[in-house]
């Protein structure tokens, strides 16, 4: 009885396999980061997972695996204000909220708002302003959940090409969206979004899709077909492959930030809003490398 039972079963998976393609393995994302900082802090990780004023994160959960990545507003400097506490500290909240299972992998926005409320009640005062891009892959059910607030963002390439990107927020030319606290006789003035306000999407992944999760230092440098070139170079998907990958796109947009000559997609942005503008954009750049694997524990 029991070998008819299995294989019934066996037939009964292959014919829902062929129309609907079920997979019953757990998906997981292999993820490596290298970024740089865009002064003489090139390369070197600050307390937590920093580059620069970026910050970013990478959290297991048994159900999912969650990225982030927070820019920093650089402009808090001419207050006195170091603009990497607040991206730090929004994406060690998020980190800790996940990794202590207070979320729910569909509603990403939803991780962005408790860590942004938790920091909004922080007994210790903090100033600054953040973009963010929070990307999970729910385990079980193979979605990618995303929520991006401002310029910071994603892209998902399969086979060679993307099919998923994120939508850029802008206010205006250079001011994206963004996640704010500020001092009491500043509010107001200073831009403040909800998080409320991010762009949520959810799609299907498969095995061997790559997500690239980066703050604008990357896409502000290095447009998409020469992020799919160096992609092109990934082999498979263990880590140091991706780790591999991963610095040698942050180290060719670091260098494009600083070539006078290169139309940079930044200049020729600047260029459609009536800007003569050349050259990269020299900026923090924070890049997460993942492919899409068979979860292992």
């Amino acid at each position: 009885i029991f070998s008819v039972l299995s294989y019934g079963r066996l037939v009964a998976r292959a014919v829902l396999g062929g129309l609907s393609q079920t997979d019953s393995r757990d998906y997981s994302l292999v993820t490596a980061s290298c970024g740089f900082g865009k002064d003489f802090r090139k390369g070197i990780l600050k307390k937590g997972m920093c580059y620069g004023d970026d910050a970013c994160f990478v959290a297991r959960h048994r159900t999912a695996d969650v990225l982030g990545v927070a820019d920093g507003v650089g402009g808090w400097r001419d207050y006195g204000v170091d603009p990497s506490q607040f991206s730090g500290t929004l994406m060690r909240t998020c980190e800790r909220l996940v990794k202590e299972g207070r979320f729910v992998p569909s509603n990403p926005v939803g991780i962005l708002t408790a860590g942004y409320c938790e920091l909004l009640q922080n007994k210790v005062p903090l100033l600054g302003s953040s973009t963010a891009c929070i990307v999970v892959l729910d385990r079980s059910s193979h979605r990618l959940h995303t929520a991006n607030l401002g310029d910071s963002g994603f892209l998902v390439v399969r086979g060679g090409e993307v099919v998923h990107r994120s939508d850029e927020q802008q206010h205006y030319f250079n001011t994206p969206f963004q996640l704010s606290i500020a001092p009491p006789e500043a509010e107001g003035v200073v831009l403040s979004d909800s998080p409320e306000a991010a762009d949520s999407t959810s799609f299907d992944v498969q095995l061997g899709d790559i997500i690239l999760t980066a703050t604008d230092g990357l896409f502000d440098n290095m447009p998409d077909y020469m992020i799919l070139q160096e992609l092109k170079k990934l082999k498979n998907s263990n880590y140091e492959s991706i780790q591999q990958t991963a610095r040698s796109i942050a180290e060719q947009a670091h260098e494009l930030a600083y070539d006078p000559t290169y139309m940079s997609p930044f200049a020729q942005f600047a260029c459609d809003n009536g800007l003569n503008v050349r050259g990269g954009k020299p900026d923090d750049i924070t890049v997460l490398l993942s492919i899409v694997a068979e979860y292992t524990d």
